[in-house]
């Protein structure tokens, strides 16, 4: 499985969790990821485990829209995005928001795709001048 698929994977079981408890273990008796196993639980159990902390955190920065009131999927490849972009180390920033861009094509609402880029950009340019500062 491919990293891209992963994120997919990944995707789904975060969407499964805002209706009904979901674990990888069912997720994975579904489809395999593989190669990507470590991955997938790594990320999943990291935004599960920080999810009130990064809701916070991209709530700050959807002027306008209150994270809340965000469909579900946008809200669940936010939480990717912004999960690889300051947690993953084998994730480079660029490629964390591509990727999450590409989620939000593939699955996000009409105006996703560039919402999803302007908040995970932020965040990024943010973190960045912090580091330097």
């Amino acid at each position: 499985m491919q990293r891209r698929e992963a994120r997919e994977l990944l995707l789904t079981a975060l969407y499964r969790c805002e209706f009904l408890p979901a674990s990888l273990p069912e997720l994975f008796d579904e489809r395999d990821p593989g190669d990507q196993r470590q991955y997938v639980e790594e990320s999943f159990r990291g935004i599960q485990d920080r999810r009130e902390a990064l809701d916070a955190m991209l709530g700050e920065r959807t002027v306008g829209w209150r994270f809340e009131r965000l469909a579900l999927l946008d809200r669940n490849i936010l939480r990717i995005g912004v999960y690889e972009l300051l947690f993953s180390d084998d994730v480079p920033p660029e490629v964390a928001i591509d990727e999450a861009v590409e989620l939000a094509k593939k699955y996000g609402t009409e105006h996703a795709r560039g919402f999803v880029n302007g908040i995970l950009d932020r965040i990024w340019k943010e973190q960045r001048d912090r580091a330097t500062s």
